[in-house]
């Protein structure tokens, strides 16, 4: 039961952050104003992106899965440690708290590598290809 809370806790944690920002359900500032790659790539036609626009997203995507995948790495172990400090009848809670900063900064990382990707996206796209982007999203 314990873990369980606790998996609950940092899901709150992790969303409560956004939650608050947006105030309101489906509302994502962030998200409105940026694209995912995989977003951008499935209309490079309609985009008309240049080869070079192409080059560089799928080297910048490349160079951010190498990131991501190592950072996911370091935050399971972090996250295995957390459970097992958890798991005791009795817990430590200076050292559990001390294990969730490791586990709450890792996930700080992995969110700033995905917003920086995002906006290295948004800064190679011009703002009409932007404003086409935006019209895609709106008919969906």
């Amino acid at each position: 039961m314990q873990l369980k809370s606790l998996v609950a806790v940092i899901l709150l944690l992790g969303c409560g952050g956004v939650t608050a920002f947006a105030q309101q359900p489906g509302v994502d500032p962030i998200g409105d104003n940026l694209f995912a790659p995989e977003f951008v790539m499935g209309h490079q036609q309609a985009l008309g992106l240049t080869e070079e626009q192409k080059a560089f997203f799928k080297t910048g995507v490349r160079k951010a899965q190498t990131i991501f995948t190592e950072l996911q790495w370091q935050l399971q172990d972090e996250m295995e440690k957390l459970v097992a400090q958890v798991s005791p009848a009795q817990v430590n809670e200076a050292q559990t708290l001390e294990q969730l900063d490791k586990v709450l900064n890792l996930e700080r990382e992995i969110k700033k590598a995905q917003i920086a990707l995002l906006v290295r996206i948004k800064n190679n796209l011009t703002p009409d290809q932007q404003a086409r982007l935006r019209e895609i999203r709106a008919r969906k």
